[in-house]
């Protein structure tokens, strides 16, 4: 899939599960303009506190595989017990429309969005230490023992597949991250080729 001129990047953000993905994902959209959250669907249960359409579209297993056949998802996967996928609709409007994109999801989507979509930066969130990892998904006080360690077996292995990302981001310091997603997406933004698009009529002033 080609991205025309001027449109805008897709970002890819995988980290995790307790390594702070979504709260700096939250706090990035909150410091930078034109910068949308593709909402994923998934078929796992809506958790306290979680709103449909903000979080995710909560979609029954029938609906999901309905739109896996109708081609509806630019990438789905299966993690854990449960599908999620990304809507290919919203995230071509949304770059079309010149918005960056920031797409939260596993290292399996990623080589999907990767093949499709070669353009596209991807970012890998790490912990600072394992046990820094154990007690953020013990602290949520959602979960019992047994959930917990097989939870954390696959972060690890989830962890082990950093390297096929561009930008790899410690959250130790939570503004620190913070700042540097912040960089890599400036920096992107401040690229030759998009500036030569988005700034044009500035561009021919100065050269006409």
């Amino acid at each position: 899939m080609t991205q025309p001129a001027g449109a805008g990047t897709l970002f890819i953000v995988s980290a995790p599960s307790g390594a702070g993905k979504t709260s700096l994902v939250r706090a990035l959209r909150q410091a930078h303009s034109g910068l949308a959250v593709s909402v994923s669907h998934t078929t796992r249960a809506q958790r306290p506190g979680e709103e449909h359409g903000r979080d995710y579209f909560f979609v029954s297993q029938d609906e999901f595989a309905r739109m896996i056949e109708a081609g509806e998802f630019l990438e789905h996967a299966r993690v854990f017990d449960n599908f999620y996928g990304t809507a290919r609709s919203t995230v071509e409007a949304a770059l079309a429309g010149r918005k960056d994109v920031i797409l939260e999801i596993d290292w399996q989507g990623a080589r999907q969005i990767r093949t499709l979509m070669p353009g596209c930066r991807s970012i890998f969130v790490l912990p600072p230490s394992r046990e820094a990892l154990a007690s953020r998904l013990s602290s949520r006080g959602q979960d019992d023992a047994e959930t917990i360690a097989r939870r954390m077996a696959d972060a690890i292995s989830e962890m082990s597949h950093y390297a096929e990302y561009d930008y790899v981001v410690i959250n130790d310091v939570f503004a620190v991250a913070l700042a540097e997603l912040g960089a890599i997406l400036t920096t992107r933004r401040l690229e030759t080729s998009r500036q030569a698009a988005t700034q044009s009529a500035l561009i021919r002033g100065l050269l006409g």
